[in-house]
């Protein structure tokens, strides 16, 4: 008996939520593509003003852009990664850099506080870029159920404050990187 395997045709689709910058989006299309070695799509966008801020916090809840995201996917082998440039929270903690709903294949991430300027710092265009494609690779990877890594350096070691993003990679370390691999090769039919 022979078994036909199908190879999934996944296609990572990166929605602008509000106004993001070209540049970022192509710096982050271009280190998924590489990172996860699948096809990369730009150019939905998404206004900001869909969502409601709330009062009280100043901030954006970002499960509820993240469900907004899921609905806009063109299939269900997609995985949609949301952009935004504003302050996300979820109810148990003061503010996240992303979120990731791997069972619907969705992520976000703010680039808000990834900006010096948040922090009344000069504007770094570089240091910007280099963060958000951390964290874009790193909820990326909870789409492909990798969990928080213990290693530092390993870009899917948790981000509690900005300093810990500074120091962690753009790469998997070689367990995570084993596992993804894994991970990926399951998707394979």
């Amino acid at each position: 008996m022979q078994i036909y395997y199908r190879k999934l045709r996944m296609i990572i689709d990166i929605i602008a939520v509000g106004i993001i910058e070209s540049k970022i989006l192509e710096y982050i299309a271009d280190l998924i593509s590489e990172r996860f070695k699948l096809d990369v799509r730009t150019g939905k966008r998404v206004p900001i003003n869909n969502f409601e801020v709330d009062k009280r916090r100043g901030q954006y809840l970002s499960t509820r852009i993240l469900k907004s995201l899921i609905i806009m996917k063109n299939s269900i082998e997609d995985i949609v990664l949301g952009i935004a440039d504003v302050d996300l929270y979820v109810p148990s903690l003061n503010f996240v850099f992303g979120e990731a709903d791997p069972i619907n294949t969705a992520a976000l991430i703010s680039i808000s506080r990834l900006k010096p300027s948040f922090y009344g710092l000069l504007k770094d265009d570089y240091l910007l870029l280099e963060r958000a494609g951390k964290e874009a690779v790193h909820e990326l990877g909870h789409i492909f159920n990798l969990h928080h890594c213990d290693k530092v350096r390993c870009v899917m070691f948790f981000s509690n404050t900005l300093t810990d993003t500074d120091m962690k990679d753009d790469k998997f370390c070689d367990k995570c990187s084993r596992n993804l691999n894994t991970n990926l090769r399951k998707l394979v039919r």
